[in-house]
């Protein structure tokens, strides 16, 4: 089923294809569009035994971050509207990244190289304290949520596969929204997935788990070989409302 397109500004890229590879220009297209997952820095570094006592690739643990800090170190933050208000907090006895809109859309991401045979699964913790009045991405007018985490892969030299896992207010857990990409740029495409739904569970940290590889294969219906870009996303710019999200960690493992 295809729903409203997610707020995604393509008419901002202008650029050419260069002497470069594909992979440079999709990589263009992310850096100049008001929602570009992944930029510049290469921020991964694969541990054995991690924060969290697994081993795998710690992508953010934003706990190690400085108390007040706004936009982590090896994150791009990217502002489409309104005024984008981020820091670091203490959440009880956590510290986490708090993301938070007034009618506003932002994010920030992260370019990263993940080996999706090795490590399939993305574990992270989130929490909503503050869901966008009556968001619904089912419906161009209201496309807002408190939380959204979107994963770049690359399938192969041409293609660039965007699912997001999203947070709706209204939208029940397991809508899918599909969003078309321009004809202009037919290497894109989005799928977004509703993980949660609602005020139920609003104000409780939640750790959700995600086979990568089995989503991507029942979205897009293919093997993906790498992940090349982490987005987090707020907005709620078209319901003219609030919302609120913090992040503690995200990484990828090699078992659930």
């Amino acid at each position: 089923m295809q729903f409203a397109t997610p707020a995604i500004d393509f008419a901002s890229y202008h650029s050419v294809l260069s002497k470069g590879s594909m992979r440079k220009h999709v990589h263009g297209l992310f850096r100049h569009v008001g929602w570009a997952v992944g930029l510049l820095i290469l921020g991964i570094c694969l541990i054995s035994g991690g924060v969290h006592g697994f081993q795998g690739v710690v992508v953010a643990d934003f706990g190690k971050e400085r108390e007040g800090d706004g936009v982590p170190r090896e994150w791009k933050l990217s502002t489409k509207e309104g005024t984008a208000d981020l820091a670091v907090v203490r959440d009880g006895s956590v510290r986490a990244l708090r993301l938070r809109s007034h009618s506003a859309s932002f994010a920030i991401q992260k370019e990263v190289d993940i080996d999706l045979k090795q490590t399939p699964f993305l574990v992270w913790q989130w929490k909503v304290t503050e869901l966008p009045r009556r968001g619904d991405l089912r419906n161009s007018g209201t496309d807002d949520q408190a939380a959204q985490l979107f994963v770049m892969v690359s399938p192969d030299f041409l293609r660039t596969d965007v699912i997001a896992y999203i947070w709706d207010t209204t939208a029940p857990a397991g809508t899918v929204a599909e969003a078309p990409a321009p004809t202009i740029y037919p290497f894109v495409r989005i799928k977004m997935v509703v993980l949660r739904s609602g005020k139920q569970e609003k104000g409780k940290w939640i750790t959700e788990t995600r086979n990568v590889v089995e989503d991507y294969k029942k979205l897009f219906g293919d093997d993906p070989d790498k992940v090349t870009g982490i987005r987090l996303q707020i907005n709620s710019q078209h319901t003219k409302s609030r919302a609120e999200s913090l992040w503690r960690f995200l990484t990828f493992k090699a078992h659930p």
